[in-house]
């Protein structure tokens, strides 16, 4: 099969080979530069100002990812997999991870990073969380694993960050036993996120016939990321010996706050957003990272009340903290 990879020169049509289709060389080279990036700061951790591997650093880094993506425990439903074996690549700060651990899975991890280990060991042993069964630092393309090995395979936001996504989902595949599951979550190359991406770093710099694909490939998070279509999903799944495959696609907060510095578009986005669905709970003062006094326990202060979703709603499901 072709591989199928977002051309980092060409527009949103159909997609060619990334740079590193010139060898092993090449892709070593790009693997290697992700791999710096992400060993400087696992992703997630740029939230706390806390002191490193405290407790207080991983509360604030929990809190906020399930703040920011509720969506994560209905897509990864966890206890599910209490007693089953599980694989998750590319854990980073560990936050999903011990979410398998909590829930009693039976749970292996690697990750591309030093960094993203100490993070999760760190982190296991702060919460005095049960031991993995194994986790090492090692290559989503290259799973140092047997093949039927789990009855889950997750990943979530990883492997559009590796040069071979295709070859990294073939390996996830590989490793599952049959009616075993697969978890993954890529970028979406058609997406609102994506479009501010290339508006900022194409259109705005005189290059507006570079493509979103060019646009992120260069300008979002490590050098190479990819974000994929629902075509090309279709035809990079559908060589897999999956079944019942199933592609849900989230509005993000990073979609909702695309354009906040033109407040007249953003405006216009998020009326489009809200007539397209629920309406979602972010604020913009909770991702001023660089504004620590605003800042308090990882998040802005929250309101006395806050109502989210649809009026028109069956159940309302309320939490709250004492005072």
């Amino acid at each position: 099969m072709k591989p199928i990879q977002t051309a980092p020169d060409t527009g949103p049509g159909p997609p060619g080979a990334p740079p590193t289709a010139g060898g092993v060389e090449e892709s070593a080279q790009l693997k290697g530069q992700v791999r710096e990036f992400w060993n400087r700061r696992s992703c997630g951790t740029e939230v706390t100002r806390a002191e490193k591997f405290s407790r207080d650093y991983f509360e604030q880094i929990e809190a906020f990812r399930y703040r920011d993506q509720p969506f994560i425990h209905a897509f990864a439903q966890f206890t599910r997999y209490r007693g089953k074996r599980v694989l998750e690549v590319g854990f980073g700060p560990g936050t999903d991870f011990i979410q398998w651990l909590r829930a009693g899975a039976v749970v292996s991890g690697i990750d591309l990073t030093p960094e993203g280990l100490a993070n999760l060991r760190h982190r296991i042993a702060i919460y005095q969380l049960p031991e993995p069964e194994r986790l090492e630092v090692a290559d989503a393309e290259a799973l140092p694993f047997g093949a039927e090995s789990f009855d889950l395979g997750y990943s979530f936001g990883v492997l559009h960050h590796t040069p071979d996504t295709e070859k990294a989902l073939r390996e996830l595949v590989r490793v599952v036993r049959a009616g075993g599951e697969i978890k993954v979550m890529l970028y979406n190359r058609h997406s609102i996120r994506v479009f501010k991406t290339w508006a900022q770093f194409a259109l705005l710099r005189g290059k507006p016939f570079k493509g979103l694909g060019w646009a992120i490939w260069h300008n979002m998070e490590s050098l190479g990321t990819k974000a994929y279509t629902r075509k090309e999903l279709k035809s990079m799944l559908g060589g897999l010996p999956l079944t019942n495959v199933r592609v849900h696609t989230w509005v993000t907060s990073a979609d909702y706050f695309a354009f906040s510095a033109l407040k007249p578009v953003n405006w216009l986005i998020r009326l489009v957003l809200t007539l397209a669905g629920d309406r979602p709970a972010w604020r913009l003062a909770d991702y001023r990272f660089d504004e620590v006094p605003a800042i308090v326990g990882g998040l802005a202060a929250e309101p006395q009340m806050q109502f989210t979703g649809n009026r028109l709603g069956f159940y309302h499901c309320i939490s709250a903290t004492k005072v």
